[in-house]
């Protein structure tokens, strides 16, 4: 035999097209496939579906034929001139399907089944990037074309109906293989109204915007009003920018969100793809100047790509996209040239006096100080948030408990002493706390640090006071 010959060497249906082939009645080396592709985040979900679809008469096999089981599809699975594969155990993986649960779900395996009376052969595939596989697969084949169209619609909104996405919290990250964005579920926060300490008025605007909307979104809607909405909550460190995210995803315990921070805001694609699929929702993106500009201040394409995704919803989209920022100096521009993506921006800046007394006393609790002694400390500590009120208190809590005792007024106007002190600039800045106020005490023989170069502030990520 030459090697064109051997080239041309005719597929052999395999064992396991021959169980298809009996299954659809006709051959199954002859049928084409029709290949729908899901996102891996969306396996659960097509594997609830699926289960659905099949209802009490389905089958389901497994696959075996070695390792080229995983870089082949149905086709080669059913004809085949050099691997006979056969049915054989089903493949499974665990998945989540919240913060505190899991589901069983096929990885790798064939579903024998009949849709509107008309048999269907599908193979159900997990993602697999160590294969070169990126999304989940779902390949269809029957001997009636208009069958594998009308169930393809239906898994779609199946998957829709069962998702295990809707009214969670996710979050994106990469994988280990690139770019493969995995969402995965976060616990949602429990914050009261009566944690967030703000000036007045504050706090009842934004949930008014971001909540207010969705609950009276029938009524906005008959009068022609848009529902799309792009809040900006924006402020030094430290001032509850991120508490008061964490209260709007409490206060919406039924709405699906999508929080992405930092780097992984680069997956705005599919987070607003799941906002528009599972409305109501909220997309939060913290910190975003971190990646949306460059040092000298240029708009980055990932700024655009964000302004471009709160455009691309529908005015009728019961989505919110709520953004925080430290600097927003360096996005007000951007935003400025590209009007209505965002239409609330509030400021959250150091708390006055005011509010600096209810974060001590929120921070104090039930620990012995005086009403007086919490007031003039807070009175004190001028140009400082919540952040600093709260490790104020830990270590008056800890240098109380090394000393074996319980904490006193003394220590709490020590510790602010020792925080207050030039030498600790470095940690009130790290605090959150504005570098502007100087040291109320004298050096004590050594040399002040002085302000950090461009008024230095760390940056906050993931669920701290920001």
């Amino acid at each position: 035999m030459n090697e064109l010959t051997a080239r041309e060497e005719p597929s052999v249906r395999s064992p396991l097209g021959d169980v298809i082939s009996d299954h659809l009645g006709v051959d199954a080396s002859q049928v084409s496939v029709v290949v729908e592709h899901i996102a891996d985040h969306r396996l659960v979900d097509a594997d609830l579906a699926l289960d659905d679809l099949a209802q009490s008469d389905g089958r389901l096999l497994g696959v075996t034929g070695g390792e080229q089981r995983h870089h082949q599809g149905l086709a080669e699975w059913i004809a085949n001139p050099h691997t006979r594969y056969a049915p054989g155990p089903v493949d499974y993986a665990e998945r989540a399907t919240g913060p505190n649960s899991s589901r069983r779900v096929v990885s790798l395996g064939v579903r024998l089944l009949r849709f509107e009376g008309t048999p269907l052969a599908l193979a159900q595939r997990a993602a697999a990037p160590q294969y070169g596989r990126a999304d989940a697969v779902v390949e269809v084949m029957s001997a009636d074309d208009t069958a594998v169209s009308r169930f393809l619609e239906a898994l779609r909104r199946t998957m829709i109906d069962r998702s295990v996405l809707r009214g969670q919290v996710l979050s994106f990250q990469a994988t280990e293989y690139g770019r493969d964005a995995g969402a995965t579920f976060v616990e949602r926060p429990a914050v009261p109204t009566d944690d967030i300490v703000l000036a007045e008025g504050v706090l009842e605007e934004i949930v008014q915007h971001v909540i207010g909307i969705g609950k009276h979104s029938d009524a906005l809607q008959r009068a022609g009003q848009h529902l799309k909405r792009g809040v900006l909550l924006y402020g030094p460190p430290g001032t509850g920018k991120t508490l008061t995210v964490r209260h709007l995803l409490t206060a919406t315990p039924d709405v699906t969100a999508v929080v992405l921070t930092g780097a992984s805001i680069r997956f705005i694609g599919p987070a607003t793809e799941i906002a528009r699929t599972f409305q109501p929702a909220l997309v939060v993106l913290e910190d975003i100047d971190l990646v949306a500009m460059e040092r000298h201040g240029t708009p980055q394409p990932l700024l655009f790509e964000v302004l471009d995704a709160l455009d691309g919803l529908d005015g009728d989209a019961d989505v919110a996209f709520i953004m925080t920022t430290n600097r927003v100096e360096v996005l007000e521009r951007a935003l400025a040239e590209r009007p209505g993506r965002v239409d609330l921006a509030v400021e959250v800046p150091l708390p006055a006096p005011g509010e600096r007394r209810r974060l001590f006393r929120r921070y104090a609790q039930s620990l012995p100080y005086t009403r007086a002694v919490l007031d003039e400390a807070a009175d004190r500590a001028e140009g400082t948030t919540g952040s600093f009120a709260k490790e104020l208190m830990r270590r008056n809590v800890l240098r109380a408990v090394q000393d074996g005792r319980e904490p006193r007024d003394e220590d709490l106007t020590a510790e602010l002493d020792r925080l207050m002190d030039s030498r600790e600039q470095l940690t009130r800045s790290m605090l959150g706390s504005s570098s502007e106020h100087a040291s109320e005490l004298p050096p004590d023989g050594y040399h002040a640090s002085g302000p950090l170069p461009g008024g230095y502030h760390a940056a906050t990520f993931g669920w701290v006071d920001g």
